[in-house]
């Protein structure tokens, strides 16, 4: 049996095909999922989402800026702030996006804590472009 995957942000539709496998980022870390898993729905984190559409294919990367997931009845239905499939990334465009990301957060002032955050959310959004577009493990 296979998944029915769906990855859908407020201006487009992602993704939307079968699937044997997905590994979600989860808040709470990597959450796999399987046909015939339990009913849940979980809080989606900055990250990489990962989708094989069978055993023998390649994984397929697709960046995720926070959301929530459903599974239900070997549906997967992923709502999402943004999303960008790997494929489509750039990989030096990326690569480039995460080291400036990386050297804001780094000159970022200890008493700037609202500063802080918005580096820091910009690093994750930077991180999972880059780790999509095959450029981290």
């Amino acid at each position: 049996m296979t998944l029915t995957v769906r990855v859908i942000s407020p201006d487009k539709i992602v993704w939307d095909a079968e699937a044997d496998e997905v590994v979600l980022p989860s808040t709470t870390g990597q959450l796999g999922v399987l046909s015939g898993h339990a009913p849940m729905l979980t809080a989606l984190d900055i990250g990489v989402m990962r989708v094989r559409a069978n055993k023998n294919a390649n994984w397929q990367a697709i960046a995720l800026l926070g959301g929530f997931a459903e599974v239900d009845e070997d549906e997967v239905t992923i709502l999402v702030n943004g999303a960008e499939r790997g494929d489509s990334i750039k990989l030096e465009e990326s690569r480039t996006a995460f080291n400036e990301a990386q050297t804001r957060l780094n000159q970022v002032t200890p008493e700037d804590l609202q500063g802080k955050i918005q580096a820091t959310k910009e690093l994750k959004r930077a991180r999972a472009r880059f780790q999509a577009a095959g450029g981290l493990v």
